[in-house]
């Protein structure tokens, strides 16, 4: 879900909610506690540099159970953020506390948030010499590529 989106959703509802993987919710009072711009500048194990943006939410919960975060303020929140960080419509991710801090894709399904695991990856697959196959698959090799 890209800020656009997220924003168009923030309109259609009254009450925020976020879903977890499993199919919990976040507490309803948690707190939004950061709008944040990040950029990520690296080098693929194939020497590609690369360069990602994206929007960063972070929902804390606090002991505050009477606290709410509905649509129309967390819509202020983010669109003060616009104003104040040099923010672009990119991806949308949320951070969640959980053993330790949880990074989630986002979408929305009509109703509330649903909150998407997401996965490390090699970017660099036809270099390493990986196929397609072997996506979620955990090697201790890159095969005859030259990236490790």
């Amino acid at each position: 879900m890209t800020l656009s989106e997220l924003k168009s959703a923030l309109s259609k509802i009254d009450s925020v909610l976020f879903e977890m993987p499993e199919g919990t919710f976040v507490p309803a009072h948690a707190h939004l506690t950061e709008v944040g711009w990040v950029t990520k500048h690296f080098i693929d194990c194939g020497g590609t540099v690369r360069k990602e943006n994206r929007v960063s939410l972070q929902l804390w919960t606090a002991e505050d159970v009477d606290h709410r975060l509905g649509a129309d303020k967390m819509l202020k929140i983010i669109e003060l953020s616009e104003r104040t960080l040099p923010m672009e419509d990119s991806p949308v991710e949320v951070e969640v506390q959980g053993q330790t801090v949880e990074n989630y894709g986002i979408d929305f399904n009509g109703k509330h948030f649903t909150l998407i695991p997401r996965h490390t990856d090699c970017l660099a697959k036809e270099n390493c010499g990986i196929p397609e196959l072997e996506l979620n698959t955990v090697s201790n090799s890159c095969g005859s590529g030259n990236c490790c």
